[in-house]
C-alpha cells in the first residue's frame, strides 16, 4: 500500500484505518479495514465464516462491568477494526510525508482546578486508603483545549512529532474512527500472549527528566525514594494477581528494569507464565492496569466511581491486537491506554491520573498530573518548551540518550530491590506439586480482594487441591466438604457489622470454628477471627500498605508484606486469648498471628511479593489448621 493511498484514507472522513510503531521496528504498520462496534469481549469476531482474522479493538474502561465491577456509564464503544490489509511503511518516508505545521491550542486547561483536585486527593487518602478501602488509587483529570485544524490532519501532525521525537514508548500509534480519533505513545504493554506465554509489564514510578536531561545522581535520587519503590511493589502485586488467575504457573517476576523516554523514565517488572485461556478471557481477566486503576481491582472501581466527576471513556483501557497464529488460535498484543491525546470535533482531550498511597502529597499529586499532560503535550509538539516549563512538568528536554540502565550504580540499585522480594516469584517453580498437603482440599472465600488467586496458587504449590468462591456465592456445603477453609483478604472496617461482606465472612469464620474444622483467616478476616476471640479490633495509626515488616510468628521471625488499614490488638505482653496462642509485637499488642484448635491465622499477605518467608509461614500455618 502506497503512500498516496494513505492520503486517501486521511482526506476521508468515513474511513478507518491504525497507524502503529512498535519499540524498534523501523517500519510503521498500517491498518485498514471495516469498523463494528460490539458489546462484550467474547463478541469480538476473531472467526468470521469459519476463516481467522485480525482485529484491532479499542477497550474502553467500562468493560470492567464484565467483571462485576462499577463504572460510569458514558457509552464509549467496544470498537473493532477487522483488519482487510496489514501493510508496513517506511518510518522514515511517512515522516517526510506527514503533515508538520503546528496546530495551535486554544480554551486549553484542566477541568479540574488545582485545589480541587488537590481535595479530592485529601479526601481519598482520608476517607479510603484510611478507612481500609485499599492500597492505592488512581484518580484522573482532563487537560482539555480546542484546535481550529481539522482533527485528522492535527492527529497525523502529532504522530510525526512523536515518531520522530518520542523514544521507549511500546507502541506509537494513531487510530481513526468515525467519532473517535487517539494519538499517543504508550510505554506499557499492558498484557501480551504469544505461543502459550502471557506476559504482564506493570510500570511505575515517574521521574520527570529535568531540564538538560537525565543524569545518574538524579536518577539516584528518584530510585532511592521509598514512595516510588513500594508503589512499584503495590502494581506488581497487583498484576501478579491476574497473573494468577490466567497462567496455570501462577507467573514469575524478572527485573526490575527502567523504562527510558525521551521526557520521562520509568521503573517496570515483566511477569510471565503459561496460560491456554482464550486472549480474550485473558484480557477479560487482566482488565485493568493497577497503574491507572489502583488495588484492589475491585474496590478502586468504586473509589473511581465516587471521586471521578465524569467517565473515563478509553482512559485506562487498551489498545488490543489478535493476529491469527500458526496454531489456529490468536496471539494478542495490547497495550494501556495512556499518554494519549483524544481528539472530536475540534475537541482535544489529554486524560492523566495520579497514583494515591499512604504517602502521597495533595500537592505532589496536582504537580504530578501537570507534569504527565504537559509530558504528553510536549512531546506531540502541541505546547513549546516554555509552555511545558508553565505547566511545572520540568520535562522539557529530549534527555540524555545514553542508557542510564548501563551505569553500573544505577544497576546496582535496581538489583539490590530483589533482595526485599520472595524467591517464590522470582524463580521458576516447577512443575511439580505433589506438596506436603498432597490429596488434601481446600476452599479459599474471596472477599473481594484477588490476593485470593495468589493464595490459590501457593496453595496448589502445597499440593491442595483449592477452589475459590466469591464470599457472596460459595454455598456452606462446598465449605464443609473441604478438608480447609481459607477466609480471604478484603477492604473495609471489619467491625462494620452493615457490610454484607463482612457479616457474610463473619460467619465463615464461626462456622469453622464451632464446627472445630481446620481454618486459616488472613488479613480481614484475621481480623475477624480476633473479634470472635474478643480481641479489640481498632484502626492503625498510620495504614501499613504496601509495608514489609519482620515480625515473631510463634517463634519465628517472619518477613512479612502488610495491607493494613486495622488491626486486632492486645495488652503487650500477651501470649494466650481463650484457646488461641497469639504472635503479636512486643511493643503495641498488634496482633500478627493466631493458632488454636485446628485454626490458624495470619495479619500479612504471605502471597505477597513482599513476603520473603511467605510460603514456609504459610505452610507452618497449614499444618497447624490441618493437625
Amino acid at each position: 500500500m502506497t503512500l498516496s493511498r494513505l492520503a486517501e484514507l486521511s482526506a476521508d472522513p468515513a474511513a478507518s484505518f491504525v497507524l502503529i510503531a512498535r519499540d524498534g521496528a523501523d517500519t510503521v504498520e498500517l491498518l485498514t479495514g471495516d469498523v463494528i462496534d460490539v458489546d462484550l469481549l467474547g463478541d469480538i469476531p476473531l472467526d468470521i465464516d469459519g476463516v481467522p482474522r485480525e482485529v484491532f479493538a479499542l477497550v474502553p474502561y467500562r468493560q470492567v462491568r464484565e467483571r462485576g465491577f462499577v463504572a460510569q456509564e458514558d457509552g464509549a464503544p467496544l470498537r473493532c477494526l477487522i483488519v482487510d490489509e496489514h501493510d508496513h511503511l517506511s518510518t522514515s518516508e511517512l515522516i517526510e510525508a506527514l503533515p508538520s505545521a503546528p496546530v495551535p491550542l486554544h480554551d486549553d486547561g484542566f477541568d479540574i482546578a488545582d485545589a480541587d483536585y488537590a481535595t479530592i486527593v485529601e479526601k481519598v487518602i482520608a476517607e479510603e486508603i484510611g478507612h481500609g478501602e485499599g492500597a492505592n488509587f488512581v484518580i484522573r483529570r482532563d487537560f482539555t483545549a480546542r484546535i481550529d485544524a481539522d482533527d485528522r490532519t492535527a492527529a497525523l501532525t502529532w504522530f510525526r512529532a512523536l515518531l520522530t521525537h518520542e523514544r521507549g514508548a511500546y507502541w506509537t500509534f494513531a487510530v481513526f474512527t468515525p467519532g473517535h480519533i487517539a494519538v499517543g505513545a504508550s510505554p506499557e504493554a499492558h498484557v501480551v500472549a504469544r505461543g502459550g506465554v502471557v506476559t504482564m509489564n506493570p510500570i511505575s514510578g515517574t521521574f520527570r527528566h529535568p531540564a538538560g536531561g537525565a543524569t545518574r545522581d538524579t536518577l539516584v535520587e528518584f530510585l532511592s525514594s521509598t514512595k516510588e519503590t513500594e508503589e512499584l511493589f503495590m502494581v506488581v502485586d497487583e498484576e501478579l494477581k491476574m497473573m494468577s488467575a490466567v497462567c496455570s504457573d501462577g507467573g514469575r517476576i524478572t527485573g526490575p528494569h527502567l523504562k527510558e523516554m525521551s521526557r520521562l523514565t520509568h521503573t517496570e517488572y515483566m511477569l510471565r507464565g503459561r496460560s491456554t485461556l482464550d486472549p480474550r478471557d485473558i484480557l477479560r481477566e487482566t482488565m485493568f492496569a493497577p497503574t491507572v486503576t489502583g488495588s484492589p481491582m475491585q474496590n478502586a472501581c468504586a473509589v473511581i466511581r465516587r471521586h471521578e466527576r465524569k467517565p473515563r471513556g478509553y482512559y485506562s483501557g487498551v489498545a488490543a491486537l489478535f493476529t491469527p497464529n500458526a496454531e489456529g488460535g490468536h496471539d494478542l498484543d495490547a497495550p494501556i491506554l495512556i499518554r494519549t491525546v483524544y481528539l472530536n470535533d475540534g475537541a482535544l482531550s489529554v486524560p492523566v491520573g495520579a497514583t494515591l498511597v499512604r504517602h502521597s502529597d495533595p500537592l505532589g499529586e496536582v504537580s504530578e498530573t501537570h507534569g504527565k499532560a504537559a509530558g504528553v503535550l510536549g512531546a506531540i509538539g502541541a505546547i513549546d518548551r516554555d509552555r511545558v516549563a508553565e505547566a511545572r512538568s520540568d520535562a522539557d528536554a529530549p534527555g540524555d540518550e545514553r542508557a542510564l540502565a548501563d551505569d553500573p550504580t544505577i544497576a546496582d540499585l535496581l538489583s539490590s530491590r530483589n533482595a526485599r522480594l520472595a524467591d517464590f516469584w522470582l524463580n521458576p517453580q516447577g512443575d511439580d506439586l505433589d506438596g506436603p498437603f498432597a490429596g488434601r482440599t481446600a476452599v479459599v472465600v474471596d472477599a473481594e480482594d484477588r490476593f485470593t488467586t495468589m493464595l490459590a496458587h501457593q496453595l496448589r504449590h502445597l499440593g491442595l487441591s483449592v477452589t475459590i468462591g466469591a464470599w457472596s456465592d460459595v454455598q456452606d456445603g462446598d465449605l464443609a466438604a473441604a478438608d480447609l477453609v481459607v477466609a480471604g483478604p478484603g477492604p473495609g472496617d471489619p467491625r462494620d457489622a452493615g457490610s454484607p461482606r463482612i457479616a457474610r465472612m463473619r460467619e465463615v469464620v464461626a462456622g469453622r470454628l464451632d464446627a472445630g474444622a481446620p481454618l486459616l483467616a488472613v488479613c480481614l478476616s484475621h481480623q475477624i477471627l480476633g473479634d470472635r476471640l474478643g480481641i479489640e479490633l481498632m484502626p492503625l495509626d498510620a495504614p501499613h500498605q504496601g509495608l514489609q515488616k519482620s515480625v515473631p510468628v510463634f517463634g519465628e521471625d517472619a518477613s512479612i508484606g502488610f495491607y493494613n488499614t486495622f488491626t486486632a490488638r492486645v495488652a503487650p505482653g500477651t501470649t494466650n486469648v481463650g484457646p488461641a496462642e497469639v504472635s503479636a509485637d512486643p511493643g503495641s499488642g498488634d496482633v500478627y498471628a493466631l493458632r488454636g484448635p485446628r485454626f490458624a491465622s495470619v495479619q500479612g499477605h504471605l502471597e505477597s511479593i513482599l513476603s520473603r518467608d511467605g510460603i514456609h509461614t504459610l505452610e507452618r500455618l497449614v499444618r497447624h489448621a490441618l493437625a
